[in-house]
C-alpha cells in the first residue's frame, strides 16, 4: 500500500512541484491537498495520510497550530514543514516535527527526506530477536472506567498507552482499553521503574520493548512484543533508556 501523502500549501505552483517529487517515488502517493489551514483537519481526517508537507505561514495563518491539531488527531503523523521561514525551525521540533525544508529546497533534499521515510516501512520477516531488559514491576492492576463499565488491567500486561482520537488507549497483548482518563492521570498510576511517559501522547511498558530505531531527525520509533503498534520517543527519553539499560 502506498504511503498517502496530504499538502498543505497556498501556493499552487509549489503544490504542483511537490505533488511532481513525491509522485516519483512510487512509494507514495498525494492523496490531498490543502491551500487554507481550515480545511486540514477536515481532509486529514477524511484521508488519513501518514506524511504532511505543511507551510507555515498560509494567508496570515501560522501553520504551527495547524501542525498541533493534526499530531493530537494522530500522534504519528510525520510532519513535514516546507517553509521559507526558518526561524521558526525551533518551534517547529517541539512538535516532533521529521523535517523541516527551507525553501528554496533542492530536488535532492527532498529525495533524502522521502527515502528516509520509505526505509522505515520494513517487513515483519525481516526483523530480529534483540535483547528485551525486563525491570522489577508490581503485580497489581489498573482499574479503567468506560462509559458504562469498568475493566481491571493487570499491569504487567499493559503493553503501552496511546491519545488517540481524542482518547486514551490502553494496549494489551490481548485487548485494548478506551478510557477518557488522562496520560498525566494514568503515569501518577503506574510504576515509574516499569513505565515511560516517552512522548508527549505515549506511556510504554520499557519489559516490553523490542526494538528502538530513528523516526526523525530526534524522535524515534519503539517496537513491542506482542503488538503490532508502536510509540514515539523523543531523544531526551532514548537517552534516559540508554542510561537506565545499557
Amino acid at each position: 500500500m502506498a504511503i498517502g501523502v496530504m499538502l498543505v500549501e497556498d501556493e499552487a505552483g509549489m503544490r504542483l512541484l511537490l505533488k511532481k517529487i513525491i509522485e516519483k517515488h512510487p512509494e507514495f502517493q498525494v492523496v490531498a491537498e490543502c491551500e487554507e489551514l481550515g480545511d486540514a483537519a477536515v481532509q486529514f481526517r477524511r484521508w488519513q495520510p501518514e506524511v504532511v508537507f505543511l507551510d507555515i505561514a498560509i494567508r496570515g495563518q501560522n501553520g504551527i497550530e495547524c501542525a498541533r491539531l493534526l499530531t493530537d488527531l494522530n500522534p504519528k503523523v510525520k510532519i513535514i514543514f516546507a517553509t521559507a521561514h526558518a526561524e521558526y525551525m525551533p518551534e517547529a521540533f517541539e512538535l516532533y516535527a521529521f523535517d523541516y525544508l527551507v525553501k528554496p529546497f533542492s530536488l535532492e533534499r527532498v529525495n533524502q527526506t522521502l527515502d528516509r521515510i520509505a526505509a522505515q516501512r520494513m517487513p515483519e520477516d525481516c526483523e530480529q530477536e534483540e535483547k528485551v531488559v525486563r525491570p522489577q514491576y508490581r503485580h497489581d492492576k489498573l482499574l479503567v472506567k468506560g462509559k458504562e463499565s469498568m475493566s481491571f488491567i493487570p499491569i504487567p500486561e499493559i503493553i503501552l498507552i496511546q491519545r488517540e482520537n481524542n482518547a486514551t488507549v490502553i494496549y494489551t497483548e490481548k485487548d485494548s482499553y478506551v478510557t477518557s482518563a488522562s496520560l498525566a492521570e494514568l503515569e501518577r498510576r503506574l510504576d515509574p521503574q516499569q513505565f515511560l511517559r516517552s512522548h508527549k501522547s505515549y506511556i510504554i511498558n520499557l519489559s516490553r520493548i523490542r526494538r528502538i530505531e530513528p523516526y526523525g531527525r530526534w524522535t524515534y520509533v519503539v517496537h513491542f512484543q506482542g503488538r503490532k503498534e508502536d510509540a514515539l520517543l523523543t531523544a531526551e527519553k532514548f537517552e534516559e533508556i540508554k542510561r537506565r539499560f545499557i
